[in-house]
């Protein structure tokens, strides 16, 4: 994993066991957990953008979580989700703004001579490359379809 996140998670998880924080402790044992996982699959340390799409993955996870939380009454355990969410955003990169984003797709667009959807899996890779870990591709995946359909 990311040495400069690995001693931030370190530094975390002491101030969290010193604070008697069980909720913060438990989720920065499970990114750590999932990063270390996703290292041992992959057979080497991670780098920047391999912890970060860990990060995201748990976040995605636990949204979706959140939401069937919702939709089944539990209201206890989708705050506990999404207090785990917070937690996780606070490792991920800040996130871009609209007008950041219609900026990027607008110049992918461009870049990429797109012209119809045919040409959406074009724009999304550029896209991507310049958003990862930076916004939800979903919404990305709407805004390219809107400026090209």
């Amino acid at each position: 994993m990311e040495r400069a996140m690995q001693e931030q998670l370190v530094a975390d998880m002491k101030a969290a066991m010193k604070a008697g924080e069980k909720d913060r402790l438990s989720a920065i044992r499970m990114l750590r957990a999932a990063l270390k996982d996703k290292e041992i699959e992959l057979g080497h340390a991670l780098d920047a953008s391999e912890s970060l799409s860990v990060v995201t993955r748990l976040v995605k996870q636990r949204n979706d979580a959140a939401a069937q939380y919702a939709d089944a009454g539990r209201d206890d355990l989708k705050e506990k989700e999404l207090s785990e969410v917070a937690f996780f955003q606070t490792y991920m990169p800040e996130p871009l703004s609209d007008e950041e984003l219609v900026a990027i797709i607008d110049q992918a667009i461009a870049d990429s001579g797109a012209t119809s959807m045919r040409d959406m899996g074009k724009v999304m890779a550029i896209v991507k490359a310049k958003a990862e870990g930076r916004a939800d591709m979903g919404k990305l995946s709407g805004i390219v379809k809107g400026r090209l359909g």
